[in-house]
């Protein structure tokens, strides 16, 4: 599997967009919950971002994220893998 890594210039950038969505819209930048609730659950533990081909799942904790699966949009969910990647320990 690969590793992602980010580069210096690219987490600066991410940095940038924050502190400039935090000034232009605050209401935006207190509301950090984006994508769309897993269909198949509809439960706010989970949420989804989708660009096609791709499904992204993940939960937000605090200040952290967790990328628990990530899928072909024309696959069918497998609810345990989620679950299980959501109870595994950090590494």
């Amino acid at each position: 599997m690969a590793q992602v890594v980010w580069s210096e210039p690219a987490r600066a950038d991410l940095e940038a967009i924050a502190e400039y969505v935090a000034l232009e819209n605050p209401v935006a930048a207190a509301a950090p919950q984006s994508g769309t609730l897993l269909p198949e659950l509809g439960r706010a533990r989970y949420r989804q971002i989708v660009e096609p081909p791709c499904r992204v799942i993940y939960r937000r904790a605090g200040n952290r994220v967790a990328i628990l699966h990530v899928m072909r949009t024309e696959r069918l969910l497998d609810m345990l893998r989620v679950i299980d990647a959501d109870d595994a320990p950090e590494p």
